[in-house]
């Protein structure tokens, strides 16, 4: 019999047997590609209106091939909703169980520019932009029912769109302070209110609004006010994030900038 460990024809003093032969174990998979994305998992966008959050937060996500989600949007949509059943604007506890009651969701293939929401069944877009909507999303999205519906959702979305994209970029007035304060990249955008006021009043032109200039910088400062004084949540930026003056910059160099500084994490 021969010897175990030792092959046939081989005697056991062989030098080219080793005595005590153990197989050399398997090679680890090798290291997954390297896609020059960050090693982070949500980029968190605030800033007041009109400071460009939407379009920079579009086109970075697109950029990382990532969900991107404008949480004032969803403020919107539940106004939407909320006229659409007859709720008043200032019913905080109906608009807070309206808001529990029917999760915003983003549609099956991720957020697009025509119809970035749904709620109740109703895949929303260009009826978000109405004088109605924009009339009544202020009373709306101050009250704290509201807004705590809304952020637990807004969490959900991100853990979910982390899992199955790789992460989100979130825009809107108290994402780095409070619904995503873990954010691995918080950015602050920032402008004087008179540009940021012409560059809504140049929207509002291109959809056929005829408003004048000087009553969308009022607008604007009062949307300010409103902000920056609620008692919940109110807009500032958050003690680690990077302030960005867009009122030298391009929205393509305002994106650079922030993927830029995304992949230095």
């Amino acid at each position: 019999m021969e010897p175990v460990g030792v092959n046939p024809g081989m005697s056991k003093d062989d030098p080219a047997q080793p005595p005590h032969y153990t197989p050399t174990p398997p090679l680890p998979p090798p290291p997954p590609p390297h896609y020059n994305q960050p090693m982070i998992q949500a980029i968190a966008i605030d800033g007041p209106a009109a400071s460009g959050k939407t379009v920079v937060g579009q086109r970075l996500a697109a950029r990382l091939a990532w969900d991107f989600l404008d949480t004032g949007i969803m403020y919107r949509a539940l106004t939407w909703l909320a006229l659409e059943r007859g709720i008043s604007p200032d019913d905080p506890e109906s608009l807070g169980r309206l808001a529990a009651d029917h999760p915003i969701t983003l549609p099956p293939n991720g957020a697009s520019p025509a119809r970035p929401v749904a709620i109740a069944g109703h895949p929303l877009g260009p009826e978000l932009r109405q004088p109605r909507i924009a009339n009544h999303v202020s009373p709306v999205s101050r009250h704290s029912p509201v807004r705590r519906a809304l952020v637990r959702r807004q969490r959900q979305i991100a853990a979910q769109s982390a899992a199955s994209r790789g992460g989100i970029v979130m825009t809107g007035r108290d994402i780095g302070t409070v619904v995503l304060p873990d954010a691995g990249l918080k950015v602050y955008l920032t402008a004087p209110p008179e540009q940021r006021a012409r560059r809504r009043w140049q929207e509002s032109q291109e959809r056929g609004q005829n408003t004048p200039l000087e009553t969308v910088i009022q607008e604007t400062k009062s949307r300010d006010a409103i902000d920056s004084t609620r008692a919940d949540s109110p807009l500032r930026p958050a003690p680690d994030a990077w302030i960005l003056d867009t009122a030298n910059l391009s929205v393509e160099q305002t994106v650079d900038a922030i993927y830029r500084r995304a992949q230095a994490h």
